[in-house]
């Protein structure tokens, strides 16, 4: 390889991982408009084996405001990226194929009126482990999500916290 297309592959490294690492800031701020900001036009996440859904992104940005109602404290951890680049239209590096594993720890606050009567002090935490598959699309734009697949391979239940 020359000088200038290792350079351009370390750049594009570069851009994915600060893709999936936006993408990560992005669930866990709750900003759900710069979230949808990520994904191609016609992106698709499938939250599906979490108890989620399957849908376009702007659909999940809706479920997922929604659902982390519940958990105002999260937290992802995306490691162990493994990168390889793929083929679109007979040019190589078009598309990007990520596998990441994540742990994801979360807290509980029931809403007023569920069965602990609402106080944070006693909700539980929950921690969240498994395995994404990010898809990623060169863009005039830069690097956006086609599909994100996520693969939750086991959680835990802490138990509640002494009020």
């Amino acid at each position: 390889m020359t000088q200038r297309v290792e350079l351009a592959a370390v750049m594009d490294r570069l851009a994915i991982d600060s893709l999936i690492t936006e993408y990560a800031v992005t669930v866990d701020d709750g900003d759900w408009n710069a979230y949808q900001q990520l994904f191609t036009p016609d992106g698709r996440a499938d939250y599906s084996s979490a108890g989620g859904i399957d849908a376009s992104a702007p659909e999940v940005a809706r479920w997922l405001a929604g659902t982390m109602e519940l958990f105002p404290m999260r937290q992802h951890l995306i490691v162990n990226r493994k990168l390889r680049f793929g083929t679109l239209d007979q040019d190589i590096g078009d598309t990007a194929h990520v596998q990441a594993d994540y742990v994801n720890p979360m807290r509980y606050t029931p809403r007023q009126g569920d069965s602990d009567g609402g106080t944070e002090s006693t909700a539980p935490d929950f921690i969240f482990g498994g395995r994404y598959a990010f898809t990623a699309l060169r863009t005039h734009d830069g690097w956006r999500l086609r599909q994100v697949t996520v693969r939750e391979k086991w959680r835990s239940l802490s138990k509640p916290r002494e009020a």
